[in-house]
């Protein structure tokens, strides 16, 4: 499946859209003045220590303290607080671990209050950004990624993707890794270094490597809460996750982002390098590339399918429910194959939703009844197969007695929201209009108004087709009637795309005549005239 990815900078934040085979799958967004990403490695210091939940809150300069669970300490805390203080005092001289003593890992079911001391200085990295009134989660398991490989200090673990299904190949990446991999370093090797030789991954292993020598340099006599190591950009930390044969297009409005990103790609990526493409078009990049329109039918409550079906998406507190209804349009005359396309259907557009908006936590669906058991397993067969693109984890329950899924997802961001109602022309959002009787008399009293100062020149009513149906009704009908009032005929025309309220008037140049603009001349000629006059 052919991917593309449209991103939209602006002055203060860069957007980017993933679009899979034209369907628009992820959407992210990044403020230019962020200080905390997903990935970002802190030197924080330990604020409070929290035995109840078996928890430390960590500042590292965000407003609110960060908060680190024992659970995501890693075994190997004793070994990262050592060679957090030696490198601060400086006595740990170089960033290789090769000499280091790697120090007995902590058991999983201890208490912080036993391995964690207040005040003391702490090697973090960002495992959830900022969440509603919530701070960052943290980690101590640090971790660099790159494109091909991932590196894990303090460890001599190679582990291999499970994607890569090929045997032999999982045996030939596991041996290059122990082969070039530094001692106390583990590494574990991604999907997208299937095929590639030894060459491209020690250079990768490399440049990992320095960023790792960085984050000895910078801890050198630092003092906490600061930052050590930032992660790539959004766009940057995209490309290295997602990259892969089937991307055919990377298009950017901005023209240092662009030279950026190519820059990115001819040193990662020089076959894709020309993939890369500048925005030059009048029209903004998300309009020309149907995003905007995209957004618009994705983010509602109710996202509607082809087949006329749609989802109904609500959020609770502690969990999203969804609801699958088949709409009024069933493709077979059999029940139970009919509601099995609507649920398949839905499935596919659910996993859709989820990946885009980001949705995490518990997710409850009420997909339609059905009574067949093979057809539930296909369903949970589909669901599974749907989901295996989103990169964060999940589990797929099988559907319960009650027929309701249930699927956990991984939360690391806030969820993606976006308000896609617009204020009604009609109410201007306050729910009411005015009585429909009485919009005659409106129109006359503005044609009144605009002939007393418009008294020459031809005239045009614009209405929507019911009122220039009334007021052309019978004989005479009310143009005649204001024939015969003013002198004047007055032309209507009527317009399908206005409300039943709705009116226009324009003059001989088709340019609309605002009553707004009309009254601000006659109180200017007052105010000539009144200068006129004598004093």
């Amino acid at each position: 499946m052919e991917k593309e990815l449209i991103i939209n900078a602006s002055s203060s934040d860069v957007e980017i859209a993933l679009l899979e085979g034209g369907k628009l799958v992820e959407l992210h967004s990044q403020k230019k003045n962020t200080n905390f990403t997903v990935g970002d490695i802190f030197l924080g210091k330990v604020n409070r220590l929290m035995p109840g939940l078996n928890a430390a809150f960590v500042d590292i300069g965000h407003k609110k303290d960060a908060f680190l669970h024992y659970t995501d300490l890693s075994p190997k805390l004793k070994s990262v607080l050592k060679f957090t203080k030696d490198s601060i005092s400086g006595k740990l001289a170089s960033h290789t671990l090769e000499n280091f003593e790697i120090e007995p890992e902590i058991i999983k079911t201890g208490k912080v209050d036993e391995v964690l001391d207040k005040r003391q200085p702490i090697l973090v990295q960002i495992l959830k950004e900022p969440i509603g009134t919530k701070g960052p989660r943290l980690s101590c398991e640090i971790t660099i990624p790159g494109h091909l490989l991932v590196l894990s200090p303090f460890t001599d673990v190679v582990a291999v993707s499970k994607k890569v299904s090929n045997g032999e190949e999982r045996k030939r990446l596991k041996r290059i890794i122990e082969s070039i991999k530094p001692k106390n370093f583990g590494v574990i090797v991604r999907t997208a270094a299937e095929g590639k030789n030894a060459q491209e991954l020690h250079e990768e292993l490399s440049a990992m490597m320095g960023k790792w020598e960085h984050i000895h340099q910078q801890l050198y006599k630092q003092r906490p809460p600061a930052k050590i190591l930032s992660e790539l950009d959004k766009t940057t930390s995209l490309l290295r996750d997602l990259m892969s044969d089937s991307f055919n297009r990377i298009v950017v409005n901005d023209k240092e982002l662009f030279y950026n990103i190519k820059t990115y790609m001819g040193n990662n990526n020089p076959q894709k390098s020309k993939i890369v493409q500048l925005h030059r078009g009048n029209r903004p990049v998300y309009d020309a590339f149907g995003v905007t329109r995209q957004i618009k039918s994705s983010f509602s409550r109710t996202p509607t399918m082809k087949s006329g079906a749609y989802i109904v998406i609500e959020h609770t507190e502690a969990m999203h429910v969804i609801d699958v209804n088949s709409g009024q349009k069933l493709t077979s005359s059999n029940q139970e194959d009919a509601v099995l396309s609507v649920n398949l259907e839905s499935a596919e557009e659910i996993a859709r939703q989820l990946r885009l908006r980001d949705i995490g936590g518990i997710i409850i669906i009420d997909f339609i009844d059905m009574r067949n058991a093979d057809n539930k397993k296909k369903l949970v067969t589909s669901m599974r197969r749907m989901m295996k693109k989103d990169r964060a984890q999940h589990t797929i329950l099988s559907l319960s007695k009650f027929g309701l899924m249930q699927i956990t997802r991984q939360r690391v961001r806030p969820e993606v929201k976006i308000n896609t109602a617009e204020v009604c022309p009609s109410c201007n959002g306050t729910g009411k209009i005015n009585a429909s009787i009485l919009v005659t008399d409106q129109i006359e009293r503005d044609l009144n108004f605009i002939l007393q100062s418009h008294p020459k020149g031809k005239l045009t009513l614009k209405v929507h087709p019911y009122v220039e149906a009334y007021f052309k009704k019978g004989f005479p009908n009310q143009l005649m009637r204001w024939w015969f009032a003013h002198q004047k005929w007055i032309r209507v025309e009527s317009n399908s795309d206005f409300q039943l309220i709705e009116y226009r008037f324009f003059d001989e140049n088709a340019d609309e005549i605002r009553l707004r603009r009309i009254t601000q001349t006659i109180k200017d000629n007052h105010k000539k005239s009144d200068n006129r006059r004598p004093k």
